[in-house]
């Protein structure tokens, strides 16, 4: 199943593809792949440009998780690679009693993500284990986020994920056809894993990732060969149905 929580956020941003390539590219990359204050507040070409929070920009999203996932107080939520936690405190503005905990590599977004008294944030690297018990979490989210490791990093963070947490959501950096790939590869700075959206699929079940029941559906809903996208998609999936051979 595909569900889009964070693509209409992602896209809103126009961007020109070759401008960025021909900017120092190199350069730019290893700026943003420090992930300090370049990458989030900096100039454009480093990363985000300025990640600021904006009331009720991610008020939808967080409503979305809330209702498909069923959250209530109590539930427990891990965000990998939460960044400012934006997203996580619209959560908690909906929902005060929820417990939710993020990590991230960046210590400088980290000192200034958003507070509140059920949230927690720590310094942690995704492809290491997660300091917590088996199914420890309700729910565990992670966007925009995987696609920044390495292959062979992706499969501890792919199994850490799927042991931590009973239901899972990821978004990822993903491509449908040629044009799209051209694209994320020019635009992308911190990006070191390029799959299509069934190569992702195949790379979860190949790491041991359960597999989701309707998989044949959701690759319905992906015209690999449309060339009506100009840009990248972000590939959005609900995992939290699931064949177990029955």
């Amino acid at each position: 199943m595909k569900i889009n929580l964070v693509s209409k956020l992602h896209n809103a941003t126009s961007r020109n593809y070759l401008a960025r390539m021909q900017d120092q590219k190199v350069f730019c990359m290893k700026t943003a792949k420090k992930y300090g204050k370049d990458y989030w507040d900096g100039k454009r070409r480093y990363g985000y440009g300025g990640y600021k929070y904006m009331p009720g920009r991610w008020a939808k999203a967080a409503k979305k998780l809330i209702k498909i996932y069923k959250l209530k107080a109590g539930s427990k939520i891990l965000d990998v690679g939460c960044g400012k936690s934006f997203l996580l405190y619209e959560m908690l503005k909906i929902e005060p009693n929820l417990k939710i905990y993020g990590f991230d590599i960046s210590r400088y977004a980290l000192k200034r993500a958003k507070k509140h008294k059920n949230l927690k944030t720590f310094y942690h690297k995704a492809e290491k284990k997660i300091p917590y018990k088996k199914n420890y979490f309700d729910l565990v989210i992670s966007l925009a986020t995987l696609h920044n490791l390495k292959i062979f990093d992706l499969i501890n963070s792919i199994n850490e994920i799927e042991r931590v947490g009973k239901k899972k959501y990821i978004m990822v950096e993903s491509f449908n056809n040629d044009r799209q790939l051209f694209n994320l590869q020019c635009w992308a700075l911190t990006c070191q894993t390029f799959l299509s959206t069934k190569e992702w699929l195949w790379l979860y079940k190949k790491f041991g990732y359960r597999t989701p029941a309707k998989v044949k559906d959701l690759n319905e809903t992906m015209d690999s060969d449309s060339d009506n996208f100009d840009e990248f998609d972000d590939y959005e999936m609900k995992y939290d149905e699931w064949d177990n051979g029955k």
